[in-house]
């Protein structure tokens, strides 16, 4: 995994993990790698993936059974897709808009290159 200097590492792991979830690579209920094992997959300190996990954790994304691992909790595909829109709403769209402005760019320019990319990509 090729990290980013724009964001913590901990953040885009546990943006790696939800992507996952998302992808249905893992569903409700399935027990994820343990810290260690995805430490050593990512190339990465085992407290760093901790720390992902607790943060994965408090947004009840994930849930540890103790001395039997983590696991994804119901409904965290609807809580990723929740927390997602509301980063891209608050941070993402903003700049993008910004953007936008700056180079004098008009919605129907966006929406042009929207249903290009919306037509290839599915």
């Amino acid at each position: 995994m090729e990290f980013r200097d724009t964001q913590a590492i901990y953040l885009q792991i546990g943006d790696y993990l939800c992507e996952q979830i998302l992808l249905d690579r893992w569903k409700e209920s399935d027990r994820i790698l343990s810290v260690r094992e995805l430490g050593v997959e990512l190339q990465v300190n085992p407290n760093t993936v901790m720390r992902t996990y607790d943060f994965l954790q408090s947004t009840d994304i994930i849930f540890n059974k103790r001395g039997v691992g983590y696991f994804v909790a119901e409904q965290a595909k609807s809580k990723i897709i929740a927390y997602r829109r509301k980063l891209f709403l608050e941070q993402e769209l903003p700049q993008i808009f910004k953007n936008m402005d700056i180079l004098g760019m008009s919605f129907e320019e966006l929406r042009s290159k929207y249903n290009e990319y919306s037509n290839t990509s599915h």
